[in-house]
């Protein structure tokens, strides 16, 4: 099995990530980045905020559901994972500090019911449709005229992953161990609106930290200097 390595975006060395979306191959490397980039476009905050309101709209319709069919309420539930974890890459891995920043601001009990979710969602993100049916993941619950927040997450038996280079094989199996306590037996309208809470507020210190780059000239600045 091969350990899957990636060339660090600043420095350019090669580096094993410790992340699922590395950039850098040290916090150094990472802050020289920031420092050079984080403003690099003044429309990057207009992308983010309509990721987040496509997430918000698509959780908001899972939350009101009722009485869907099977096949649409699992659609439903896939395309909230999928936005929920597009929005979340995108903010680890363009934006790790203000990420960052948020997380720590939770007490350790809620940092890790945050990871926990997450590390759930991913395995959710990757296994569902591919290789498990959704019926593998979800468990119907309550009248069939009631609400599909209240379906829950299916447990799961360990999955086959030898397939995957041994870091892949690391993140995925912590993926699962993750699931089973945070997601398994849960009602998915629980686990989306703590995902969403977070992110939203992830969202908020990120614009909020490129409002403030583009007010003090930063972007205007590199841009007049060509």
């Amino acid at each position: 099995m091969v350990t899957d390595t990636r060339n660090c975006e600043q420095c350019g060395s090669s580096f094993a990530p410790r992340r699922e979306h590395a950039r850098f191959c040290s916090a150094r490397c990472r802050v020289t980045w920031n420092r050079l980039h984080a403003s690099d476009s003044p429309a990057e905050g207009g992308a983010l905020d309509w990721t987040i309101t496509a997430m918000r709209d698509t959780i908001d319709r899972l939350l009101r559901a009722r009485g869907w069919d099977q096949p649409h309420a699992f659609a439903a539930i896939s395309e909230a994972v999928w936005w929920v974890t597009m929005v979340d890459a995108t903010l680890v891995r363009y934006h790790p500090d203000a990420y960052d920043g948020v997380l720590a601001a939770h007490d350790m009990a809620g940092r890790q019911e945050i990871e926990g979710t997450f590390g759930g969602l991913r395995f959710v993100r990757n296994e569902m449709g591919y290789y498990l049916d959704h019926a593998d993941f979800i468990e119907p619950v309550g009248p069939s005229k009631g609400p599909i927040a209240a379906w829950t997450w299916r447990p799961l038996p360990e999955p086959g992953l030898n397939s995957l280079p041994a870091r892949g094989q690391e993140w995925e199996m912590t993926r699962y161990r993750e699931y089973q306590p945070w997601l398994a037996g849960q009602p998915v309208g629980e686990t989306f609106r703590r995902a969403g809470a977070f992110l939203r507020l992830a969202s908020d210190s990120c614009l909020t930290r490129t409002a403030r780059a583009l007010r003090s000239g930063g972007w205007h600045n590199r841009g007049g200097a060509g």
